[in-house]
């Protein structure tokens, strides 16, 4: 069996792979304007578990970019599709130099993820 922990390493993946597609770098962002993104709520449902090299899917969908980044994600068996597991996570915008936290996500952020 996979260890429960990793879920959250392949729903990372899939954040990644959803901000690149939408040309989005926040790592790039942080050095021109000083804002990171830290996740500040998680959750998964463990449904199916996965065995050791299954070869499986990890998706993510946008939720909402307004208020804070609320991604959706989906693990799947690529064999039969069979769900593994859900979640989401949700993060929030704030300025690192004096860790403050912004109550809306830049709008470069927004309309880069398709929010407007």
């Amino acid at each position: 069996m996979v260890w429960h922990g990793n879920y959250l390493k392949y729903f990372e993946l899939a954040r990644d792979a959803l901000f690149k597609q939408q040309g989005l770098d926040l790592f790039d962002y942080f050095q021109k304007t000083g804002y990171v993104f830290p996740i500040i709520k998680t959750s998964v449902k463990y449904i199916h578990p996965l065995r050791y090299n299954d070869e499986f899917m990890s998706r993510a969908q946008l939720v909402e970019a307004k208020v804070k980044i609320v991604i959706d994600f989906e693990i799947v068996l690529a064999a039969d599709n069979i769900v593994c597991a859900r979640g989401r996570s949700e993060q929030a915008a704030v300025k690192a130099s004096d860790m403050s936290l912004e109550l809306v996500i830049p709008e470069k952020i927004r309309i880069a993820l398709g929010e407007t």
